[in-house]
């Protein structure tokens, strides 16, 4: 099953978080940061990382407690 779906779900939900696709590849980046990461539109390996990163990581949601 591919990911890609997923990770236009993931973003889709993220005002500040951005994906576009273009010559078979895909971007993510932050709107606030300006940092990026990519993949071939078909790597699901990759793409599961880049959903980890939207998720939890370097593109993670800042929580104030």
């Amino acid at each position: 099953m591919k990911q890609l779906g997923n990770l236009a779900i993931v973003c889709a939900r993220r005002a500040d978080i951005i994906m576009t696709t273009q010559d078979g590849k895909v971007f993510v980046g932050s709107r606030v940061t300006g940092e990026t990461i990519s993949s071939p539109w078909d790597d699901d390996k990759q793409i599961e990382r880049i959903i980890r990163e939207v998720n939890f990581g370097a593109f993670g949601e800042r929580r104030s407690a």
